[in-house]
C-alpha cells in the first residue's frame, strides 16, 4: 500500500512539474512574440508551438482535475447527496468516464499512428506528438478514475472517513 502511495505522490509530482514547466513556456513563447511583432520580426512557429502546449496543458489538467474532485460531476450533485449515495454515484460515473476515456484512447492511439509522418507547418515536429497528448491524458484520466474508484469502494465498506484535528474530512 505504501509503494502505491509512493508512485501515486510521484505522479502527482511530475504531473504537477510538467504541467507548471508547459504553461510558464507557453506564456513565455506568446509574450516574446507579441514583442517580436512590435519590432516587425514575427516568430513564425510561436502561434503554433504556443497551441501545441496548450493542447497538452489541457489534456494532462483533466488528470489534475480528477485528483482533486473538481470535474463538474463532482461539485453538482455528489455534494447534495447522503454519503453512500454519492460513493455510489461517484462510482457510476467513474465507470463512464472510464468507457469514454477508453473509446477516445482507442481512436487517439490510431490517431498517433496514422500522423507519424504528417509534420506541423511551423514547428516541424510530426503531428503525433500533439495527438499522443490525447492518449497521454486519457490513460491517466483512467488511472486516476480507478484510484477514485477504489477509495470510494473502501469508503462504502468502512464508512466516511474520520474527521482530522482540523476539522475537514481527510
Amino acid at each position: 500500500m505504501k509503494k502505491t502511495n509512493r508512485i501515486v505522490d510521484v505522479l502527482n509530482r511530475v504531473e504537477e512539474v510538467v504541467l507548471v514547466a508547459m504553461f510558464s513556456a507557453m506564456v513565455l513563447i506568446i509574450f516574446v512574440q507579441v514583442i517580436m511583432r512590435k519590432t516587425g520580426n514575427s516568430l513564425y512557429w510561436s502561434e503554433e508551438l504556443g497551441k501545441f502546449l496548450f493542447v497538452w496543458i489541457s489534456w494532462l489538467g483533466i488528470s489534475i482535475a480528477q485528483r482533486k474532485g473538481e470535474h463538474i460531476k463532482i461539485t453538482m450533485l455528489t455534494d447534495h447527496l447522503p454519503f453512500r449515495a454519492a460513493q455510489v454515484f461517484n462510482i457510476l460515473s467513474d465507470l463512464v468516464v472510464i468507457a469514454i476515456c477508453v473509446v477516445t484512447l482507442y481512436y487517439g492511439v490510431s490517431l498517433v499512428i496514422s500522423q507519424w509522418t504528417s509534420p506541423y507547418a511551423g514547428i516541424k515536429i510530426s503531428t503525433s506528438w500533439g495527438y499522443l497528448a490525447v492518449v497521454v491524458g486519457c490513460t491517466l484520466m483512467t488511472i486516476r478514475c480507478l484510484a477514485s474508484i477504489k477509495d470510494s469502494v473502501v469508503f462504502l465498506a468502512k464508512g466516511r472517513p474520520e474527521e482530522s484535528e482540523g476539522g475537514e474530512a481527510q
